[in-house]
């Protein structure tokens, strides 16, 4: 995965992840479709953002707001395969 991030099957069948240090797990809600615009807007805390988004592409994601220089904290946007937009930093 691009993340990191270990995936297993909860007891109710959802499939679930763990981040690769153990702090942060969840759950995906599969049921919905995609949104093409911005609504709420989850932060994934990567180590590495150019590489974070170089594997997002080599997965069939796309960037939509490339790394911005300069900004207070460094961060892009990309959109999953499925055309959901989503942001790291």
């Amino acid at each position: 995965m691009v993340f990191g991030w270990k995936t297993r099957q909860r007891g109710d069948g959802a499939t679930a992840f763990d981040d690769g240090v153990g702090e942060v797990s969840g759950a995906w809600v599969t049921d919905r479709p995609p949104s093409a615009h911005p609504g709420l807007l989850l932060y994934v805390m990567v180590e590495n953002v150019a590489a974070t988004l170089e594997a997002v592409t080599a997965s069939g994601g796309r960037v939509v707001q490339a790394l911005l220089p300069g900004a207070p904290e460094i961060t892009a946007r990309f959109a999953d395969p499925d055309g959901a937009r989503r942001p790291v930093g």
